[in-house]
């Protein structure tokens, strides 16, 4: 099967909530060669389309419980293969998805990239409040922190949280990432964070030059 097709057929088992079919197709594709990448980033393309459709009312909470699980039986057809990178925890991160937003598929896909990176990840879990951020960054000190968010009425949290670090005397001493399907290149230069990431693959090359 060509990788267009593949790719196309991942996201539409993304979108439908296949489960089943998706790790099929997933597995298939891996037989074929075609870069662990590659996939997870179609299937991060599939999840930013869930994430439009919420957005919109198309979609409600209970397909995004939905979509999470069918997510999850994905990825661990993909972690097997996915290169470990040895030796010493390359860095700390911080991860959280801001206040008022309850959604973290994005964030664990994160997660598990991250960790199989090399990277020493803490995960401070959803909903969580501008002023507990700030106080894991003092507390573990990290490189990176890494925020989502899945609704345009919690974009406001970013600029909060780095408005915090600079009054707590911390901002430069860590860098700050943010993703989610609603996020954009131009707000992420309005809320002065160091990077944004449209997927969780770009993400975590951001992050390995950072960490270098």
């Amino acid at each position: 099967m060509e990788s267009k097709k593949i790719f196309e057929k991942i996201k539409n088992a993304v979108i439908e909530f296949k489960e089943e079919a998706l790790k099929e197709l997933v597995q298939r594709a891996i037989d074929e060669s075609i870069p662990v990448e590659k996939i997870i980033d179609t299937l991060s393309e599939g999840m930013n389309i869930i994430g439009e459709k919420y957005q919109s009312g198309e979609y409600f909470v209970t397909e995004l419980i939905i979509a999470g699980e069918t997510m999850k039986g994905a990825m661990e057809v993909v972690q097997p293969h996915m290169e470990t990178e040895g030796g010493d925890e390359r860095a700390i991160i911080v991860l959280a998805t801001v206040a008022g937003d309850i959604h973290d598929i994005g964030k664990n896909i994160l997660k598990i990239l991250l960790t199989s990176a090399g990277f020493k990840v803490v995960d401070l879990g959803v909903d969580v409040s501008t002023e507990d951020i700030v106080k894991a960054v003092k507390k573990h000190e990290p490189n990176i922190l890494g925020l989502s968010a899945l609704l345009t009425t919690n974009l406001e949290q970013f600029p909060k949280v780095v408005s915090q670090l600079k009054t707590s005397g911390i901002r430069e001493k860590v860098k700050v990432i943010i993703g989610g399907a609603v996020v954009t290149e131009e707000f992420a230069l309005e809320a002065e964070v160091d990077a944004y990431a449209k997927t969780a693959m770009e993400g975590v090359n951001i992050c390995k030059k950072w960490a270098r």
